[in-house]
């Protein structure tokens, strides 16, 4: 694997947290449209169980939570969640600055 491949590996798939609360900053949303709006919004397409994977462990660490809506497990980022979504933009702004 090529180094920029793997750049865009680590910063994408394997970092699907940042993106998935950036989505669910945006409105609650049922586990079964993420791989498509992540695919719609930022380009790359997850596999088909990873999201679901993610958001478990969200949960368990407190940064989504979870209800029963229409039959449906809907999805919100949790004020844990905000911060640690900005924690991350933070990361990678002051990273880029360091690399300018």
């Amino acid at each position: 694997m090529l180094p920029l491949e793997h750049l865009q590996k680590s910063n994408t798939k394997e970092n699907l947290w940042l993106y998935i609360l950036t989505l669910l900053r945006q409105s609650p949303i049922h586990a079964w449209n993420l791989q498509s709006l992540i695919e719609e919004n930022f380009g790359f397409k997850p596999g088909r169980i990873t999201p679901y994977r993610v958001l478990y462990r969200l949960e368990i660490e407190g940064l989504v939570k979870s209800e029963e809506k229409e039959k449906k497990r809907i999805y919100h980022i949790t004020g844990k969640g905000e911060k640690e979504l900005e924690a991350g933009i933070l990361f990678y702004q002051a990273l880029l600055k360091k690399l300018k």
